[in-house]
Protein backbone atom coordinates (compact mmCIF):
# COMPACT_ATOMS: atom_id res chain seq x y z
CA UNK A 1 0.00 0.00 0.00
CA UNK A 2 1.23 3.73 -0.61
CA UNK A 3 0.55 6.65 0.46
CA UNK A 4 1.83 10.47 -0.22
CA UNK A 5 2.98 12.90 1.08
CA UNK A 6 4.72 16.65 0.22
CA UNK A 7 7.95 17.63 0.66
CA UNK A 8 10.26 20.18 -0.26
CA UNK A 9 11.82 21.08 -4.33
CA UNK A 10 15.77 22.01 -4.08
CA UNK A 11 15.72 24.73 -6.16
CA UNK A 12 17.09 23.41 -9.23
CA UNK A 13 13.65 21.39 -8.98
CA UNK A 14 11.58 24.78 -8.40
CA UNK A 15 13.52 26.68 -11.27
CA UNK A 16 12.89 23.84 -14.01
CA UNK A 17 8.74 23.48 -12.44
CA UNK A 18 8.73 27.58 -12.81
CA UNK A 19 10.79 27.83 -16.22
CA UNK A 20 10.49 31.33 -17.43
CA UNK A 21 6.91 31.40 -17.19
CA UNK A 22 3.36 29.99 -16.67
CA UNK A 23 0.00 31.04 -15.20
CA UNK A 24 -0.92 31.09 -11.47
CA UNK A 25 -2.97 33.34 -8.76
CA UNK A 26 -2.00 36.26 -7.17
CA UNK A 27 -3.84 37.27 -4.37
CA UNK A 28 -4.22 41.09 -2.89
CA UNK A 29 -5.54 41.36 0.97
CA UNK A 30 -7.55 43.95 1.43
CA UNK A 31 -8.50 44.03 5.31
CA UNK A 32 -8.48 41.71 8.03
CA UNK A 33 -12.36 41.54 7.63
CA UNK A 34 -12.50 40.90 3.76
CA UNK A 35 -11.40 37.97 2.66
CA UNK A 36 -7.97 38.88 0.27
CA UNK A 37 -9.21 39.59 -3.48
CA UNK A 38 -7.44 36.55 -5.60
CA UNK A 39 -7.29 36.77 -9.81
CA UNK A 40 -5.47 34.40 -12.28
CA UNK A 41 -2.64 35.76 -13.75
CA UNK A 42 0.43 34.97 -15.78
CA UNK A 43 4.04 35.41 -14.62
CA UNK A 44 7.36 35.53 -15.95
CA UNK A 45 10.40 34.22 -13.80
CA UNK A 46 13.89 35.10 -14.24
CA UNK A 47 15.58 32.16 -12.43
CA UNK A 48 19.28 33.56 -12.48
CA UNK A 49 17.35 36.30 -10.05
CA UNK A 50 14.91 34.60 -8.82
CA UNK A 51 12.53 36.91 -9.54
CA UNK A 52 8.83 36.97 -10.56
CA UNK A 53 7.44 39.83 -13.45
CA UNK A 54 3.93 40.45 -13.92
CA UNK A 55 1.96 42.10 -16.30
CA UNK A 56 -0.86 43.62 -14.39
CA UNK A 57 -4.20 45.43 -15.81
CA UNK A 58 -4.62 48.27 -14.39
CA UNK A 59 -8.24 49.62 -15.17
CA UNK A 60 -9.55 52.10 -13.20
CA UNK A 61 -12.46 50.45 -11.92
CA UNK A 62 -10.29 47.29 -11.12
CA UNK A 63 -11.18 45.58 -7.55
CA UNK A 64 -7.17 45.37 -7.18
CA UNK A 65 -7.02 49.04 -6.45
CA UNK A 66 -3.03 50.59 -6.55
CA UNK A 67 -0.85 47.65 -6.58
CA UNK A 68 2.42 48.90 -6.34
CA UNK A 69 4.37 48.15 -2.96
CA UNK A 70 1.01 46.14 -2.17
CA UNK A 71 1.85 42.88 -0.17
CA UNK A 72 0.77 39.55 -2.46
CA UNK A 73 0.95 36.07 -2.31
CA UNK A 74 1.43 34.41 -5.83
CA UNK A 75 0.21 30.58 -6.19
CA UNK A 76 1.27 28.25 -8.96
CA UNK A 77 1.05 24.73 -9.31
CA UNK A 78 0.65 21.71 -11.65
CA UNK A 79 1.37 18.22 -12.45
CA UNK A 80 4.88 16.96 -14.06
CA UNK A 81 5.36 13.56 -14.61
CA UNK A 82 2.20 12.71 -12.31
CA UNK A 83 3.49 14.37 -9.64
CA UNK A 84 1.23 17.25 -8.39
CA UNK A 85 4.54 20.45 -7.33
CA UNK A 86 3.47 24.36 -6.22
CA UNK A 87 5.26 27.66 -5.54
CA UNK A 88 4.08 29.88 -3.09
CA UNK A 89 5.84 33.50 -2.90
CA UNK A 90 5.20 35.85 -0.60
CA UNK A 91 6.15 39.80 -1.01
CA UNK A 92 5.30 42.97 -2.15
CA UNK A 93 5.36 44.34 -5.79
CA UNK A 94 7.81 46.62 -7.27
CA UNK A 95 6.58 49.14 -10.41
CA UNK A 96 9.33 48.55 -13.58
CA UNK A 97 8.99 51.69 -14.03
CA UNK A 98 11.11 53.10 -11.16
CA UNK A 99 14.37 54.31 -11.80
CA UNK A 100 15.35 52.11 -8.74
CA UNK A 101 14.45 49.05 -10.60
CA UNK A 102 14.03 50.13 -14.18
CA UNK A 103 17.93 48.62 -15.65
CA UNK A 104 17.28 45.70 -13.61
CA UNK A 105 13.68 44.89 -14.78
CA UNK A 106 14.35 45.19 -17.91
CA UNK A 107 17.66 43.24 -17.75
CA UNK A 108 15.44 40.45 -16.17
CA UNK A 109 12.16 40.76 -18.69
CA UNK A 110 14.40 39.77 -21.55
CA UNK A 111 15.02 36.15 -19.57
CA UNK A 112 11.39 35.60 -18.87
CA UNK A 113 8.01 34.73 -21.19
CA UNK A 114 4.94 36.10 -19.86
CA UNK A 115 2.23 33.82 -21.80
CA UNK A 116 -0.65 36.23 -22.93
CA UNK A 117 -4.00 34.93 -21.25
CA UNK A 118 -7.29 37.16 -22.24
CA UNK A 119 -10.18 36.80 -19.28
CA UNK A 120 -11.37 40.09 -20.26
CA UNK A 121 -13.71 39.63 -22.66
CA UNK A 122 -12.66 42.35 -25.05
CA UNK A 123 -9.77 43.36 -27.19
CA UNK A 124 -5.91 42.99 -25.05
CA UNK A 125 -5.27 46.37 -26.53
CA UNK A 126 -8.28 47.96 -24.68
CA UNK A 127 -7.26 47.01 -21.13
CA UNK A 128 -4.57 48.84 -19.83
CA UNK A 129 -1.27 47.22 -18.76
CA UNK A 130 1.57 47.93 -16.53
CA UNK A 131 4.49 45.58 -15.28
CA UNK A 132 5.56 44.58 -11.93
CA UNK A 133 7.89 42.47 -10.49
CA UNK A 134 8.05 40.59 -7.24
CA UNK A 135 11.43 39.81 -5.40
CA UNK A 136 10.11 37.32 -2.96
CA UNK A 137 10.29 37.84 0.81
CA UNK A 138 9.28 34.49 1.08
CA UNK A 139 9.07 31.31 -1.32
CA UNK A 140 7.98 27.83 -0.83
CA UNK A 141 8.42 25.08 -3.39
CA UNK A 142 7.09 21.73 -2.51
CA UNK A 143 5.98 18.47 -4.34
CA UNK A 144 4.06 15.30 -4.17
CA UNK A 145 5.79 12.26 -2.95
CA UNK A 146 5.48 8.78 -2.73
CA UNK A 147 5.64 6.83 0.50
CA UNK A 148 5.51 2.86 0.86
CA UNK A 149 3.63 1.62 3.60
Amino acid sequence: MSDTESTAMDDDERDAFLGTGGTGVISFPDSEEEPPYSVPISYGYDQSESVFYFRISVAPDSEKGEVAGRPVTFVTYGQVDDVWRSVVVKGRLEETREDSVATESLAGLRQVHIPLVDIFGRPAKDVPFEFYRLVPDEMTARKESSTAI
